[in-house]
């Protein structure tokens, strides 16, 4: 169950960072707000490295295989249309970014696709959805039974997909914080950018039992 928690794990991240683009968010701003936050690379350049195309033919293969389980994600829509301008990521020099042997800049024909918005999002409320997002969904997993134990999570989640080590993992992320806390800054943060960062009833549960994912109540 491990490895599909971190295919899963990571796939929140990326899915929504991609989504972002076609929100108008500046796809430098989101990028280097990963980077800020702890990610190791920006989802951008990830998705680069691992090839546009790889991730067009994953997701159909996922539509025909599992039709009815199968949702489609936010990034979707974005990764279709670079698909279809022959922009299939690093290996063919051209993705979300250009390359060539003086390095890579960002594609400036993103913007004519995706407008930037004039309300681009703060850099602290960025760099919070990048770290909720993923731990809403491992808190998602968690509730579905594709975790069993906290510790697992944690332990996937930064030596397998590169949470940010300094947070210990997302349930260490979310006992930090505050069962209380975290739902309230989640739900604050999916007004904002949308459901994808809705805690889910355990969270909410969590809460109100004064639990943490650790063991220890605030009551206790």
């Amino acid at each position: 169950a491990r490895g599909f928690f971190t295919s899963r794990f990571i796939g929140a991240f990326v899915d929504d960072a991609i989504g972002m683009v076609a929100e108008g968010i500046n796809p430098a701003l989101i990028d280097n707000c990963a980077r800020q936050a702890g990610m190791p690379v920006g989802p951008l350049a990830i998705t680069d490295e691992l090839s546009i195309e790889l991730s067009v033919h994953a997701g159909e293969s996922q539509k025909k295989e599992f039709p009815n389980e199968y949702k489609e994600g936010r990034s979707v829509p974005v990764l279709r249309k670079l698909y279809e301008l022959g922009r299939m990521g690093r290996k063919v020099g051209k993705g979300f970014y250009d390359y060539d042997d003086g390095g890579k800049r960002l594609w400036p024909g993103l913007a004519q696709i995706y407008p930037r918005r004039a309300d681009q999002p703060s850099a602290h409320d960025l760099k919070q959805r990048i770290l909720y997002v993923q731990a809403v969904e491992a808190a998602r997993a968690m509730e579905e039974g594709v975790l069993l134990a906290p510790a697992d999570g944690d332990v996937g989640s930064i030596l397998g997909v590169g949470y940010p080590a300094y947070t210990g993992g997302p349930f260490c992320f979310i006992d930090a914080v505050g069962v209380g806390a975290f739902v309230a800054e989640a739900d604050r943060l999916a007004d904002l950018f949308g459901e994808q960062l809705r805690p889910p009833a355990l969270l909410r549960e969590m809460a109100v039992k004064g639990q943490t994912f650790y063991g220890k109540t605030a009551r206790s």
